[in-house]
C-alpha cells in the first residue's frame, strides 16, 4: 500500500563489481581465522604427544601447556570479538552496496 519501492534483485546485486569486492574481503578475513584457530588448536595435541617442549615448567609448578591452554580461551574470545567487529563493517558496506544499487534503479 504505501511501499513504493521497487523490488531488489539480488542477482543483479550480486554482479555488482562492489559486491563481489566485498565478498571477496569476507572470504579472505573469514578464512583467515579459521586457519589461526585451527593451527593453534591443532598445535597443542601436536605439541604434548609429540614434543617435550610444553611439559616444561614456566611459573613454578605450573607448565607451559596450561599457559598454552589458557592462551587458547583468549584467543577465541579475542577472534569472536574481532569476528563481531568486522561483521559490523561487513553489514554497513553491505547496505552501502545495496543503497548504491537502489541508485542506479532509479
Amino acid at each position: 500500500m504505501g511501499n513504493n519501492k521497487p523490488a531488489i534483485d539480488y542477482d543483479k546485486i550480486a554482479e555488482m563489481g562492489s559486491f563481489k569486492q566485498l565478498v571477496k574481503k569476507k572470504n579472505v578475513f573469514l578464512w583467515s581465522i579459521t586457519v589461526i584457530f585451527l593451527v593453534a588448536y591443532m598445535l597443542l595435541p601436536i605439541l604434548t604427544s609429540f614434543t617435550q617442549i610444553l611439559h616444561q615448567k614456566a611459573i613454578g609448578d605450573i607448565t607451559w601447556v596450561w599457559i598454552y591452554s589458557v592462551g587458547l580461551f583468549v584467543m577465541t574470545w579475542g577472534l569472536a570479538h574481532l569476528y563481531v567487529s568486522k561483521a559490523n563493517v561487513f553489514d554497513k558496506e553491505a547496505k552501502e552496496i545495496i543503497e548504491e544499487y537502489e541508485r542506479g534503479v532509479k
